[in-house]
């Protein structure tokens, strides 16, 4: 069965860490992108962060750029988001997806337009941040 599945989400204090993981199966982990999306309670889902996992190449929204830290571990198909120094604002479902396109994924993650190249989206795991 070819999936994504997310899980790493809770409630923490502004200030606090998180790492999201982001575990992958059912397709040619090395050939794809893997992205991170957020979507808060009346607001339009964003892209936050997203890594080529033949590359490396990297991508992250303004912000959330020197807080949060995207890496791949390709022997266990899984991508994390290490999110440090979280804020309020950071509060929001978070998804991660796959695209079969990792250097268009990269490229034009920032717009919503073109995120019809990710071919597999999670379930979500929410993230709560406590002022």
């Amino acid at each position: 069965e070819v999936q994504v599945v997310e899980s790493g989400g809770g409630l923490v204090q502004a200030g606090g860490s998180l790492r999201l993981s982001c575990a992958a199966s059912g397709f040619t982990f090395d050939d794809y992108a893997i992205g991170w999306f957020r979507q808060a309670p009346g607001k339009e889902r964003e892209g936050v962060s997203c890594i080529s996992s033949s590359d490396g190449s990297t991508y992250y929204a303004d912000s959330v750029k020197g807080r949060f830290t995207i890496s791949s571990d390709n022997a266990r198909n899984t991508v994390y988001l290490q999110m440090n120094s979280l804020k309020p604002e950071d509060t929001a479902v978070y998804y991660c997806a796959a695209s079969s396109y990792p250097q268009i994924a990269i490229a034009t993650m920032i717009d919503p337009e073109s995120w019809d190249t990710y071919d597999f989206w999670g379930q979500g795991t929410q993230v709560t941040v406590s002022s």
